[in-house]
């Protein structure tokens, strides 16, 4: 069965242009690699559970594949080398905060290698559904130090455009509970202690989450929209964000990317 997956998994992998081997495409540790060292562009969306950062990327991905543009998207917890070991993790109820942290970090990683970075020196538009902000808003909020997060993912391209859908507290989690039949445990946060109460704890959880991100606003160059407007009006803004900072005539379809 172990054989079957690996199989399988590869199979997935081998879809992606891979590096060289010994010639990683990654930044050496503790050089973080600059907005500019590469062709392509990448655009990130964050936010709390709730705040609609994925609805409104999936419909910037949508429009620009209608347009032909040149694209690709990736998201959280998506690498299938570490899927399966998170999943184990989560259903026996295994994760620290340490090792959930790492566990993403290697997840990370590995999309970064053979995705991201690949095709960001390909010249192609690179979407991404959360990026390494969650990992410092989520791992912070279960006592992760942060300059330890901030060191962990040092190899990390810097986004050109860092979407931050920010939606006040109870409006998140009114989104969430009602859509969801039952919250997971490490979802909701109970490994936390924060409360016996699921919904109770998904809340509070919640709440360090949003305190972590409303931190990196300044700091790390945060485009906030309010996640409270209606879907089209925030589409809109989006989409004139987007091609008043990105070039999108360089990824549009008959412009071949470079060699």
């Amino acid at each position: 069965m172990l054989a079957k997956n690996l199989m399988e998994n590869q199979d997935i992998i081998q879809k992606v242009p891979r590096p060289e081997p010994g010639k990683s495409t990654l930044p050496q540790p503790g050089k973080p690699v600059p907005s500019r060292a590469y062709p392509g562009a990448l655009i990130v969306v964050e936010g709390t559970d709730g705040s609609g950062k994925s609805t409104q990327l999936y419909l910037l991905k949508r429009w620009l594949e209608i347009g032909g543009y040149r694209l690709h998207f990736t998201e959280w917890n998506s690498s299938p080398l570490v899927k399966s070991a998170t999943r184990r993790g989560k259903q026996r109820r295994l994760l620290t905060p340490t090792t959930f942290s790492l566990l993403h970090a290697a997840d990370f990683a590995d999309r970064c290698e053979r995705q991201i970075m690949p095709l960001l020196q390909g010249d192609y538009l690179v979407l991404a559904d959360r990026y390494i902000y969650t990992a410092f808003a989520r791992d912070a909020a279960r006592g992760c130090p942060g300059r330890w997060l901030r060191n962990l993912y040092r190899f990390a391209p810097v986004p050109d455009i860092t979407f931050y859908f920010r939606a006040p507290l109870d409006v998140a989690v009114h989104r969430i509970l009602s859509g969801r039949p039952k919250l997971k445990y490490y979802e909701a946060g109970m490994d936390l202690a924060l409360s016996y109460d699921r919904a109770e704890s998904f809340r509070l959880f919640q709440a360090r989450i949003l305190e972590e991100y409303d931190k990196m606003m300044d700091s790390d160059n945060f485009v906030v929209l309010d996640g409270t407007l209606p879907v089209n009006k925030l589409q809109k803004q989006m989409r004139d964000i987007v091609a008043s900072k990105i070039d999108l005539k360089r990824f549009a379809p008959g412009i071949p990317a470079p060699e």
